[in-house]
């Protein structure tokens, strides 16, 4: 199991991983407005998809009203890492 911290872009053009910056937080963007849950539904789905697990794998622990997120996965660490740079690039 890996804890990802996540920094959010609501409101995007579009959804994307932005990759990995040098303390190993994932930017990502979404076009979803952070209202009602709607940009974390929307991060769930982007990190399911680019990682290739099922959505409901995808667990948010904090940050819920904040840009600032962390997520913990079912991959190790290692694992973690290759995939998401493998998705932003």
């Amino acid at each position: 199991m890996a804890r990802l911290k996540v920094r959010v872009t609501p409101r995007a053009a579009s959804d994307s991983v932005d990759g990995l910056d040098a303390e190993d937080v994932l930017r990502v963007r979404v076009s979803a407005p952070p209202a009602d849950g709607a940009a974390n539904e929307a991060v769930v789905k982007l990190l399911s998809k680019a990682l290739d697990i099922p959505a409901r794998d995808v667990v948010l622990v904090a940050g819920a009203g904040s840009r600032q997120k962390m997520f913990d996965l079912p991959l190790e660490l290692d694992a973690l890492f290759e995939r998401l740079r493998s998705a932003a690039s």
